[in-house]
């Protein structure tokens, strides 16, 4: 990737942990500036501390367009943005008829990654990339996730269109769906302890190696496609789940 990173803008939402996170530092650490938004500081705390001229941090949430526009407003006032990855996304168990948790599902993890884009259209680059994160269970049935895997996909196939749509305006736009990764999102579903622990199990004995992957290892991947090095991938979706789908 030699320092095409060095002195480029990049926009990450949901960057305050897991992925979000190891990719704000992974850009930060390549030369980028950074907008990182999300609801709580979280992590960014110590990063501000090392990136304090290159990190941007603003609390929002991807649901409200006050927050979306103030994003816009915000890198409108530094430089043309280079990279987008609307990362932020929430999962919950829910049954496949709670129409509530379906439309909060698809607010933050579709409608609210697309918005995203959408916020900052005017304010890209040109060349621009855009890397949307979608999952791995797109491929699967995982009982109680119905609604969580349908905003994952519909956003996918979203994604697709909007490559062919804005290829045109040098906006090149691509999928990561990462696998069982390490992050807080795993204990916003609502389960017990000895519940989460049969989860991983089961999880781990389909993984390659037996372990769950850490946030860095989908984060290295974000950054391949957000590079010239992928100039020629576009509305491709890559799978990181450490051989799950494999079993």
């Amino acid at each position: 990737m030699n320092n095409e990173f060095n002195n480029r803008l990049a926009v990450v939402t949901g960057a305050s942990s897991g992925i979000g996170l190891a990719l704000t530092e992974s850009l930060l650490a390549a030369g980028s500036s950074v907008i990182a938004m999300a609801r709580h500081s979280g992590g960014l705390d110590t990063l501000r501390d090392v990136y304090a001229d290159q990190l941007h941090w603003l609390t929002g949430d991807v649901t409200h367009a006050a927050d979306l526009n103030r994003l816009s407003d915000y890198a409108k006032g530094i430089a043309p943005v280079d990279f987008v990855v609307p990362n932020a996304g929430v999962a919950m168990l829910a049954a496949g008829t709670d129409n509530a948790a379906f439309d909060q599902l698809w607010a933050v993890n579709g409608a609210g990654a697309l918005n995203t884009l959408a916020s900052l259209r005017a304010q890209l680059a040109k060349p621009a990339s855009v890397v949307f994160i979608g999952t791995f269970l797109s491929r699967l049935a995982f009982p109680g996730l119905a609604g969580y895997i349908a905003s994952k996909t519909a956003l996918i196939s979203h994604a697709r269109t909007l490559a062919v749509e804005l290829a045109a305006a040098d906006i090149r736009i691509n999928v990561v769906s990462p696998g069982p990764t390490a992050t807080p999102i795993w204990n916003s579903l609502g389960l017990g302890d000895s519940e989460l622990a049969a989860v991983a199990n089961m999880v781990n004995s389909r993984l390659l190696d037996g372990k769950f992957l850490e946030p860095q290892a989908v984060a290295d991947v974000v950054m391949f496609l957000l590079s010239n090095g992928a100039r020629s991938i576009c509305g491709q979706e890559i799978v990181v789940d450490g051989g799950y789908t494999l079993r």
